[in-house]
């Protein structure tokens, strides 16, 4: 067949087959550590990928992409699977790159600590107190996990790796306590203060931990699965899906839809692992 008959005759599924490159590619390239340079917050790679995707989830759902039910299914499932390959932060990229992107969070993670800070006064004069105790840790926490992320990314060997590994998981289970410590709180509104302020901490630490979890070995990510008391599947009913995606979304300047993705394989990822 004369392939640029096919392409004339089909536009619409070449166009899909283009995009789907286009995202593996991307992908390739980004597990290489490749960058391509920066697009405002994220790199040329990520924005190539992410308006791929988002085309090709447009083309995807248009009635009139395919002439027959059967091939539309085949289109839904090759953006399906397009949409499922490697994403910017679950891993695959080199030690250097995830470094770097581990501290390029440690700015948000404390801004969002400072927001738990300036929560309490938000809440009912009887809530304030247990919110208080519960985020008490917070600061020395994550002030501990941005110096790490920072010695690990000037020096990244096993043992400043091992101390990241810790203290990620050190703050992810303070950060889980204090989820289930709000989840007692019992005026409506005080709890949804309460909560929100530490699922925008735990959504970061998340995003952080998963990081640290691509660049660990088995044994290593079973040693933290082993620190960690509080699982994820015991707090997921407190965490809020939408702001967690919204934030992912805003750092790495990528569409929405693709940031639910990363957050939803994410927390499979940690679930799996014992996290």
């Amino acid at each position: 067949m004369n392939p640029i008959s096919n392409i004339w005759n089909h536009p619409k599924t070449s166009a899909a087959g283009l995009l789907i490159a286009t995202v593996t590619i991307a992908s390739v390239l980004s597990q290489q550590g490749i960058s391509l340079g920066q697009a405002g917050t994220g790199t040329v790679v990520t924005l190539a990928s992410a308006l791929a995707t988002a085309l090709l989830g447009l083309l995807a759902r248009d009635p009139g992409s395919t002439s027959t039910a059967g091939s539309t299914q085949k289109l839904g499932a090759w953006a399906l699977i397009a949409l499922l390959l490697p994403l910017p932060f679950m891993g695959g990229c080199s030690g250097a790159t995830v470094a770097q992107d581990i501290v390029h969070w440690t700015p948000a993670l404390q801004s969002a600590v400072a927001t738990v800070d300036s929560t309490a006064a938000l809440l009912m004069p009887a809530d304030a107190p247990i919110f208080s105790a519960a985020t008490v840790g917070f600061d020395a926490a994550s002030n501990l996990l941005v110096a790490q992320s920072k010695a690990y990314l000037a020096n990244p060997n096993a043992t400043t790796l091992a101390q990241l590994q810790a203290q990620v998981v050190a703050l992810q289970q303070n950060v889980n306590a204090a989820l289930l410590s709000a989840a007692k709180i019992v005026d409506p509104a005080s709890q949804q203060h309460a909560l929100n302020a530490i699922s925008a901490v735990g959504t970061i630490v998340n995003a952080m931990l998963a990081l640290v979890e691509s660049i660990s070995s088995k044994a290593q990510v079973a040693q933290m699965a082993a620190q960690s008391t509080i699982k994820l599947a015991q707090v997921r009913p407190y965490l809020d899906g939408s702001q967690a995606a919204r934030i992912v979304a805003g750092h790495y300047g990528e569409p929405l839809e693709l940031a639910r993705i990363q957050v939803a394989q994410a927390e499979r990822n940690a679930a799996q692992a014992g996290l």
